[in-house]
Formats: C-alpha cells, structure tokens, sequence
C-alpha cells in the first residue's frame, strides 16, 4: 500500500529476507544501535514522530524543524518475558534481559496519541487493521479500542516483571498487582442468572494447562471441582491415587496398585454421593478403569494423561466432559480469597505431611498398620473442607464429615456416612483437620471402634482429651500442624 517500514535489528534482518524494503531504525535516528540492542528506539526522532498532535501546527513545525517525518503506525511484540520466567532452570539474569523498555515506550507513544497513529500489540488484530486501511476506514472506534488493548497489555506486562521481582524477594508486598488474563467465556456461574468466565495468571501448570478431550463445555462448577481434585489426589506422588469429589470436597479417596482399583476403593466410600461427581487420577487412566467407570454418572473425569482405547470407552457417553491436567508442581505461590473491596493474600497451601515432628502423645503408640493408615488419613484430610473429619482403613476413606460447624458434628457425620455404606469401622483410623476442643468427640470416635487418631492438638483441653483417648485405648499422635480449608 506504499507505506515506508523503519524496524529494529533482528526484525529488519527478518523482513529483508522475504524481500521487503527496510529502513533500519538508526538510518531515522542518526544513532546507532548500542548496549547489545538495549538502547535503539528511545530517541526524540522515534518519540516526536509518535507524539506529535496532527492538529496542531506548533507540533509538526517542531517535527519539521528537527527533520523528522511522522509516524502513522506501530505495531510491536513485547519481549517474550512471561514465557522466559516460565522456562525451568532459567536465570535471573536471563529473566532480567528479558524485560522490554523501547516497546512498551513506542506502544504506550502511539497510544497516547492514538487518533493520529495506530497502536496494534495483539497479533490478532493485524487482518482487520490491515483490511481497514485497505478500505480507507480506520475509524475513531477501532483506534480507541487498539488503544486500550495496549495500555491493558502493557500493565499486564508490567505487572508480570512486578511479580515476578516480589517473588524473587519473598515478601507480601505493600501493592500487588494480580494479572488476569480471559481464557473462557462459560455459559453461566453458579446459578444461570450470574455471567462467568474463566481467567489465568498463566503461571504455568495451572488452569490454563487443562486439555478438554470430550465431552460438554465445562462449567464455573466443574472447573472449582476440577481444581479441588487434582489437589486432594496430588499429595500422593508416588502411588496411584483417585478422589471423587462433590462440591469442592472429596466423597471417596483412595489409593490402589492400578487406577481401577483406586477407583473402585474411592467409589465404596460413599456410592450414593458420587452420582454427579468430578473423580480425579494422578496417574494415566487405562481401559479397565475406564471400563469400571461405565454405570456411574460423572460429570467429569480428570488425570494426567488417557490412554486411547480409556477415551474411546468414554467417548461413549457423549456428555462426559474428560479433561487432561497436570498434577500441581507445588512450588511456593500465593493464594487469593475475594472479599467484598480486596482480596485476602495467603502463602498457596500445600501438603507436607513434616513426620519427623509428629508426636504420641497416649500410652499407647500406634502399631504399624495404624501408623500406614494415620499417614494416609493425614494427607487425606487435607483436602476436605473445615471443620473435617475423615476414617480411614487400609489406606482408603471409609466415611468423611465435611464443612460442619462443629467438631463433634464432623465425627456424628462421618460415622454415619461409614455405617450408612457398610464399612465396618472397628479399627478404623480417624484424622481431624484441626484439634478437638473437647474430649466429645474422641468419646464419639471411640463409641464407634475407632483404634487410632491423628490431629494436630493445641487445645487448651488437649489433656482431657488425651485422657479420653486412653481411657478407651486408643493411639493419639499430635501432628503440630493445621490443616484448615475455610
């Protein structure tokens, strides 16, 4: 269309090669590219030419004095920083080289100034701003909306080098920008009446890793589930590991020596609840689990990795949406809960079962059967909501008491849900996400054959309810540690 292109060095270097005429940046500021390319745009004969107001004659007269020519359009890529910092093993310094100066300016410029000069970062946009200066209608509309694209690029560029500095310093910081970037529309939120989307920090191995492979659109619900489930079954990194989960919070967890058994061990937990459920894998799910899966109703079914003929079994049930997620890398972050006017910021949670600190604190000490199923019972609890109970028996929950106001509710609640599926609870492990303000509650636990508990204690009637403990034999080992999930 007869436009003059100027560019930097490597993408001059680009353009010439597919045979299009360049004029290189230095030819237009008189200055060499210096600072191994750190320093090539930031110069007046850049800047003027982008900041210039057309309507004004004092302007261009300055432009003219100078021997600068306008600039009509801006179109740059920002260095690629977000997806170096994401890269293993990459350097400060690496990162740090990565952090973009003369292209934010240029855009931010063009910008400004955007009724005289296109401003385009989204490659996205590059059809329809082309198509409109074919067409001679590059309208006031689109200049706006080119505009506010940069400026929102560009804070989430710079919010990204923020964060990642206060990381690299370990503090909560006194401002803190939270980058969201709109991966998904979905159709509804929590009821229809409430619109939704979904949104990323893209900080790697998170939401936006999810790969739906069948099924219908996920929705707000599934995705918060989705969530709850690779968490609770990521505490097992070395075994096979399956949750069931209902409303953010596991029905049935279990491990086995193949998915299909840690799924059919999961399943016994709680069959009636699992109906509508979200079952999670931390490993590859294979045909036979698949296949074990048939007559259940589930929403959505999440691992790693599936094996083809696992997908062709679920591909036959048209609504089963079935989603491959990686497994939470566990590394340090932080974690953000919405109040009205803010958010609430938290060190992300993670299970460390710290063993070495553990305590016994009866007169008598778990056998080695018991003290398998407390650490099972341990990592499992941490993924139910507060106040939380779960039994436990070879390495598989038996009944869970989930989101009750009261601790000795919690217990009532999951001696039932065991008796009302027919586990036999003689022996059985209890874990408590937090300490038992009474000795109720153990008296209940004991009432129903419970051989063994595992808390974190603190109470102020932490003796009377080790008393309670063993006054009915059973083994008590204080954990130090809380794990509540408000």
């Amino acid at each position: 269309m007869g436009w003059d292109v100027i560019s930097t060095g490597g993408t001059a270097d680009s353009l010439e090669q597919r045979g299009l005429a360049v004029k290189r940046i230095e030819e237009i500021t008189g200055f060499p590219e210096v600072m191994d390319g750190r320093v090539k745009s930031l110069h007046p004969a850049i800047h003027g030419a982008l900041l210039a107001r057309r309507d004004k004659p004092s302007h261009m007269e300055a432009l003219a004095q100078h021997g600068f020519c306008p600039i009509d359009l801006v179109a740059v890529n920002l260095y690629p920083f977000r997806e170096t910092i994401q890269k293993p093993r990459v350097t400060f310094a690496d990162a740090i080289e990565q952090i973009d100066v003369g292209g934010p300016t240029m855009l931010r410029s063009a910008a400004k100034n955007h009724m005289a000069v296109i401003a385009v970062v989204d490659p996205a946009d590059y059809r329809r701003v082309l198509a409109a200066l074919r067409d001679g209608a590059v309208t006031d509309e689109l200049r706006r909306q080119l505009a506010a694209k940069v400026f929102t690029h560009t804070a989430a560029y710079d919010a990204t080098v923020a964060q990642y500095l206060i990381h690299s310093d370990d503090t909560l910081p006194p401002v803190m920008t939270l980058v969201l970037e709109r991966v998904q529309t979905l159709r509804y939120g929590e009821n229809p009446y409430q619109r939704a989307a979904l949104y990323s920090t893209r900080e790697g191995r998170g939401i936006e890793s999810l790969l739906q492979l069948g099924g219908k659109e996920l929705s707000f619900n599934n995705l918060l589930d989705i969530e709850s489930a690779t968490q609770a079954v990521s505490a097992w990194p070395d075994r096979i590991a399956c949750a069931i989960i209902k409303h953010t919070t596991p029905c049935g967890i279990a491990l086995g020596t193949t998915p299909e058994e840690a799924y059919c061990r999961a399943l016994s937990t709680d069959p009636q609840s699992a109906f509508g459920s979200v079952v999670a894998f931390n490993t590859v799910v294979d045909a036979e689990t698949a296949q074990a899966m048939r007559d259940l109703f589930v929403e959505v079914v999440v691992a790693p990795r599936f094996h083809d003929d696992a997908l062709e079994i679920f591909r036959k049930k048209k609504n089963l949406r079935v989603v491959e997620h990686p497994m939470p890398d566990h590394k340090p972050a932080l974690d953000y809960k919405r109040v009205r006017g803010g958010m609430l910021v938290q060190d992300r949670f993670t299970y460390a079962s710290d063993e070495p600190y553990w305590r016994v604190t009866t007169e008598r000490a778990p056998t080695e059967r018991e003290w398998r199923d407390l650490r099972f019972a341990w990592a499992a609890v941490a993924s139910i909501k507060s106040n939380a109970i779960i039994l436990t028996a070879n390495e598989q929950a038996i009944g869970i008491g989930a989101g009750q106001m009261s601790r000795v509710d919690a217990v009532f609640l999951a001696v039932h849900k065991a008796g009302e599926a027919g586990h036999d609870l003689a022996g059985s492990i209890l874990a408590s996400d937090a300490f038992f303000p009474f000795p109720d509650g153990v008296e209940q636990a004991a009432a129903a054959g419970i051989s063994a508990i595992i808390q974190p204690g603190g109470s102020v009637r932490d003796a009377e309810v080790k008393q309670a403990a063993d006054a009915h034999r059973i083994a008590m080992v204080l954990t130090g540690k809380r794990q509540f999930r408000h």
